[in-house]
């Protein structure tokens, strides 16, 4: 039997992949992140399934639930939150799984980054200003970040910057990215991207630590910087424009 990783989507229960959420319905025990993965989610197991909030767990206590489901014949969801390929914790999980011989594959899930995009209602690329997205955080409590990831580095590219983890660090946020940016560039915090209770701050580099202590987020909130949040006029892309023809809609006479 089989461990299946599942990314669970940002928050709204109805933004889980097809896919995950018919992993869920089948599986006897499922493990989950309790104060990231919307309940409704979970809700989805079979009757009398085995649920178990991992967040007061261990890695060794996880991973010791799973081979124990495995050894008693059970499939497994091991629920994520957002996409596991991002700030999921996954990899030390895999690698315990293949040492102990259980195999295990993955379903993608919805990022929170795009989540917050759509709640922005915007397009995190536009034509001649902003064509590259650098997915980040920086380093508070969590892991070091490596060499050459510092927000000096990545921001020196002027690319739309999102910042994962980092709300409680936005003192640095600000005090490095604003000789790159400049103190107007657009900022925007998504708290709780697509759950119910959702909220929108939208400012500047030199606005937006008052706005976020005003509000109180202190967890859960994604960070934006870039142009392209304030840039409703920027050049069209070439696409769709008629002078624009490529094998699927050739040059017409």
């Amino acid at each position: 039997m089989s461990v299946h990783f599942i990314g669970a989507g940002p928050g709204a229960a109805d933004l889980i992949t097809l896919r995950g959420l018919r992993l869920i319905e089948r599986c006897p025990v499922c493990l989950y992140a309790g104060s990231l993965v919307p309940p409704e989610i979970v809700a989805a197991a079979p009757a009398g399934a085995r649920l178990i909030d991992t967040a007061p767990l261990t890695l060794d206590e996880i991973v010791a639930e799973m081979a124990a489901a495995h050894a008693a014949g059970h499939e497994v969801a091991r629920v994520h939150s957002g996409d596991i390929s991002l700030y999921g914790a996954v990899a030390e999980q895999m690698r315990r799984l293949a040492a102990l011989g259980i195999p295990y594959d993955l379903t993608p899930g919805v990022p929170a980054f795009a989540a917050a995009a759509a709640a922005l209602g915007c397009e995190l690329t536009l034509p001649e200003l902003a064509q590259t997205v650098i997915l980040t955080r920086t380093s508070v409590r969590a892991s070091p970040m490596p060499a050459g990831e510092d927000l000096a580095t990545l921001g020196a590219s002027g690319a739309t910057l999102v910042l994962h983890l980092s709300i409680n660090n936005l003192a640095k946020v600000v005090r490095e990215l604003t000789p790159l940016y400049g103190g107007d560039c657009p900022v925007a915090v998504v708290w709780r991207a697509s759950w119910p209770d959702q909220a929108i701050l939208r400012g500047t580099l030199a606005t937006i630590r008052d706005q976020v202590k005003a509000a109180g987020f202190t967890r859960t909130a994604l960070i934006l910087v870039g142009r392209v949040l304030a840039a409703p006029e920027a050049s069209e892309s070439r696409l769709y424009a008629a002078a624009h023809h490529h094998v699927l809609r050739p040059r017409r006479l």
